[in-house]
């Protein structure tokens, strides 16, 4: 039997699920039904990743165990997708005992290879990404997906020799141009791996939420080593059992965004490369989920959220939207009135409208039974022909993954056969004498087109068109049809239909949309929790008009702390805005913005100790987090500020009192 896999990237276990990942695993889920209609045997991979030291420090905040921490994250995180109708055959977990073993055999192999060596190394390092922006010698950047300045990290190493495969890399790009899709993400590849690769680092010392490097306990294996080694570990590479990895290895596609494309497309090849395994036949990176033009985001409150979206709307609603709308590998615009619009033309006005109509007319006036045809004349040849068509152009669009353009062919039958229905008017044939001959060929030629809609549309809708089956009183499942042997007149005649129910009722939208924004104005955000109302707006809505006192208690509701600014950098495109990390004391340095740069040189600040609002609430500036506020006083008429300090000694960290 031909065999399929196609795996998702595994999800970091630190963060709640957004639209991104339900998408990525949506296209996903959608491969594996098609394929498995298609007669393939299908192995279907999604997952999470659980080590590294942002979860560490999520497990330390919370003051329980990190595996406690994981477990608690995972078991949340399982129950969403099948609340969503995906269904992956397995869900991998970095912290499984298997995942080890065949983490720890890849070192083996490529370390046995004479790939890896160990060295010192130090570089900005991003700790939500789990990667390194920079080396130690250039400037400290800017994280450009988190928007927060990287921290140095400076340790012993393990390094990988990524410098020895660029040519091979290359070469393999060349030989097989569509290993990286779409074509726009190849020649960004292609380009970075031409201007030159460098090695490495593969392991941490500083971290202890880890894979143990092999022979060296004291190195942890660096995120983005042992995670990408996931799609064979859960095959068995490094197990007794390897039946798994020798049926489904390679991987026919690996569905990522296109913000890990360098892991996927240069390091990952890279690593198969020196273990000597084969590489995986594709891998495709989609674009970015906007809403509303912009990148999602909860400080704009633009954030698609996946209860809001479970609450309002059918999982069969969700999965076309992502496949029709969104041009797969280019970024998409997702707004919750899009979806409504797109639900309610296609879906409740098209193909549902479609079903109702011609279901309740063969009710009505065949005695609930698919009638036989009685004549074929030249608008039945042409629907038949518009059918052949639609599931050709259908079948060669899913398998380059332009699902958009899938669905496209798809709905232009419906419009078809929408219009052969209008033009006819049944309604008025039941009245004539002459026109039952019509009457029934019409209702036979409009139920034959939609078994042959239910079998194309099945991955993409797999609820509605298997209530439409049940609905029409076929046998099976539209599902176990495989499309290329589609046939527009398998026998259907003298099926009974049984109770009409609309598969894709009408949404209110005006309704829907005052529900979500009255959540949005209650909680800040759609599903979210709530929100404090920023200091600052309370401020401008009763400027005092006299001195008004405060009592020792409001005093001490204002977290004053002691810091030593580390680093200072203007912002761009800015006169006055600085860019600070400042030691307070805590675990981790603060990100504060603060308006000082045309009373301060950057460099003269670091080392300077400082006053910091520790317990303001965050709020982004230009696209930075500020976490806190500098204490300055402003002097002069041109108001130039002036930071607070110390004569003596302090701590970072002490409260001001």
């Amino acid at each position: 039997m031909k065999t399929f896999y196609v795996t998702t990237p595994i999800y970091y276990a630190n963060a709640r699920l957004h639209l991104g990942h339900l998408y990525t695993t949506i296209v996903a889920d959608t491969l594996k039904r098609y394929k498995r209609q298609r007669g393939y045997d299908v192995f279907f991979l999604t997952g999470t990743d659980e080590h590294g030291v942002n979860i560490e420090r999520a497990a330390q905040q919370r003051g329980v165990p990190v595996m406690q921490h994981v477990d608690e994250v995972v078991a949340e995180t399982q129950q969403i997708f099948p609340q969503f109708g995906l269904e992956y055959d397995h869900w991998i977990r970095t912290t499984a005992d298997y995942h080890y073993r065949g983490a720890q055999e890849l070192w083996r192999r490529i370390r046995d290879a004479g790939y890896i060596y160990k060295s010192d190394y130090a570089g900005w390092y991003c700790p939500n990404c789990n990667e390194f922006k920079a080396d130690a010698t250039q400037e400290q950047p800017v994280c450009d997906v988190h928007e927060r300045l990287t921290e140095i990290v400076q340790e012993e190493s393990y390094f990988f020799r990524l410098s020895a495969f660029e040519q091979r890399l290359l070469q393999h790009y060349e030989a097989n141009p569509s290993f990286i899709q779409p074509d726009a993400r190849r020649n960004e590849v292609v380009s970075f791996v031409r201007s030159g690769l460098r090695d490495i680092s593969i392991s941490r010392t500083s971290v202890r939420w880890g894979v143990p490097v092999p022979d060296d306990p004291k190195h942890v294996m660096y995120v983005w080593f042992e995670a990408l080694s996931n799609y064979i570990t859960a095959l068995g590479f490094g197990s007794e059992n390897t039946d798994r990895l020798r049926r489904y290895w390679p991987a026919d596609v690996q569905l990522i965004g296109k913000d890990i494309i360098r892991f996927h497309a240069v390091w990952w090849p890279a690593f198969l490369m020196a273990a000597g395994l084969e590489l995986p036949k594709m891998i495709f990176a989609h674009g970015m989920l906007l809403s509303g033009g912009r990148k999602m985001s909860k400080t704009l409150g633009n954030v698609i959220d996946l209860p809001t979206l479970k609450r309002y709307f059918a999982n069969d609603m969700i999965r076309y939207f992502c496949l029709r709308e969104i041009v797969f590998g280019e970024d998409g615009d997702c707004t919750f009135e899009a979806l409504i619009d797109r639900s309610n033309a296609d879906l409740a006005d098209g193909f549902g409208n479609l079903c109702s109509r011609t279901l309740t007319m063969i009710k009505k006036y065949c005695d609930s039974v698919i009638p036989a045809a009685a004549q074929s004349g030249d608008q039945e040849q042409e629907i038949r022909a518009k059918a052949e068509q639609a599931r050709r152009a259908f079948l060669g669009e899913f398998d380059t993954y332009r699902f958009n353009r899938a669905l496209e062919s798809a709905w232009e039958l419906i419009t078809r056969v929408d219009k052969y229905i209008s033009e006819n008017k049944p309604w008025e044939l039941v009245k004539r004498e002459t026109g039952h001959a019509q009457l029934v060929t019409l209702l036979n030629t409009a139920s034959k087109t939609l078994r042959y809609l239910a079998v194309l549309l099945s991955p993409v809708l797999p609820e509605a068109t298997r209530q439409l089956w049940q609905q029409m009183g076929l046998s099976g499942e539209p599902a176990g049809v495989d499309p290329e042997a589609l046939e527009f007149d398998a026998p259907i005649e003298g099926c009974r239909i049984g109770e009409v129910r609309p598969l894709f009722p009408k949404l209110n939208k005006e309704k829907i949309m005052t529900a979500i924004e009255a959540e949005r104005e209650t909680t800040g955000e759609p599903g979210g929790e709530p929100v404090a109302t920023p200091p600052q707006a309370a401020v401008k809505e009763s400027p005092p008009a006299q001195q008004q006192y405060i009592s020792i208690e409001d005093f001490a509701k204002v977290d004053l702390r002691v810091g030593t600014v580390l680093t200072a950098r203007k912002v761009e495109k800015t006169d006055k805005l600085l860019l600070l990390t400042v030691d307070i004391g805590e675990a981790t340095p603060r990100q504060l913005l603060a308006g000082i740069a045309q009373a301060y040189e950057p460099e003269s600040l670091i080392g300077r100790k400082v006053v910091v609002v520790a317990n303001l609430q965050p709020r982004k500036v230009r696209g930075y987090e500020s976490q806190g506020m500098i204490v300055a006083a402003s002097v002069g008429d041109e108001e130039r500020p002036v930071l607070v300090g110390f004569h003596e000694d302090v701590p970072n960290g002490a409260r001001l009192r």
